[in-house]
């Protein structure tokens, strides 16, 4: 349990709520207000996409091992690389989940499916 009580966990519940609301609303209105975005904001706002996708998938990747071999030589880094290379050079989206896929499953369950 907490040693905060049940009224003060809600107080703090709509206070998060509302300071999330409060943040969204200000871009949502600041943007409102203005006929065009800048030039600099929108050079920046580019980049929005390509740091969501690291930092969403470099921590499901990459995990610490005791060693740094270990680390490099995971399963999921093998796979997480050859996706890498198919969507640079294809640049289509099915091709590099199944290729990514494909690969994991290839190095975690082959060996156990070819009796080795």
């Amino acid at each position: 349990m907490t040693a905060w009580s049940s009224p003060a966990i809600w107080a703090a519940i709509g206070l998060i709520g509302l300071c999330t609301f409060a943040i969204r609303l200000s871009f949502i209105y600041l943007f409102g207000q203005i006929d065009t975005v800048p030039d600099r904001v929108e050079h920046v706002l580019r980049y929005v996409p390509a740091a969501v996708l690291a930092a969403l998938v470099i921590p499901a990747v990459i995990t610490i091992q005791p060693t740094i071999e270990a680390t490099l030589v995971d399963d999921r880094v093998a796979a997480a690389i050859i996706a890498g290379a198919v969507a640079w050079r294809t640049e289509d989206v099915f091709a590099t989940i199944a290729l990514g896929m494909g690969t994991l499953w290839a190095i975690r369950f082959g060996p156990s499916l070819l009796g080795l």
